[in-house]
């Protein structure tokens, strides 16, 4: 039988980064793009994988945003985000948007959010625009908590998922 370890113990102990990217990795996720706008109007957006709701009433999401951020950065500026949903047609949206090229929207079409205004992509499964609520700090990332203010969803598309490292689309299976 293994040792036991304390609490105290417990807490300082940990996995090396590759086996919690292999463990968390194992576990499939959708692929968003979370945009804002900086107080100059500029888009900014990075692609986010860490995402779920929170609450129904009222309407909540979270999106964990890893520091330090120039979309983050705007978040907060803003006091608004979206998160993007996207479809299994834009892996190479996600790949831009997670790449630390400066210019993530030339060529990826948007619009400005009905409620907030930040950018909305195109072509998306679904569409959240937020208002931050709080903010906290959990290790290298903040978990953001924003209040749905408007979506709008798309029920002809297929979401982009993520599936230890690998882009995949998602296929539905008759319920039993």
């Amino acid at each position: 039988m293994p040792e036991q370890l304390s609490t105290s113990e417990l807490l300082l102990d940990q996995v090396d980064l590759n086996t919690f990217r292999s463990v968390m990795g194992s576990l499939p996720t959708g692929v968003s793009v979370v945009t804002s706008l900086t107080a100059d109007g500029e888009p900014r957006g990075l692609t986010c994988s860490a995402v779920c709701s929170v609450s129904a009433a009222p309407p909540l999401l979270l999106a964990c945003v890893k520091q330090p951020s120039a979309t983050l950065e705007a978040i907060h500026q803003s006091s608004a985000f979206a998160v993007n949903f996207l479809s299994a047609d834009m892996a190479e949206t996600a790949r831009t948007f997670a790449s630390p090229v400066p210019e993530r929207f030339e060529g990826v079409p948007w619009t400005p959010g009905k409620r907030t205004g930040v950018p909305l992509l195109q072509s998306t499964v679904a569409s959240a625009e937020c208002v931050l609520t709080s903010s906290y700090l959990a290790g290298d990332h903040q978990v953001l908590i924003g209040r749905l203010v408007h979506g709008d969803v798309s029920t002809t598309r297929v979401p982009l998922a993520y599936w230890r490292a690998q882009f995949s689309e998602l296929r539905t299976h008759p319920a039993a």
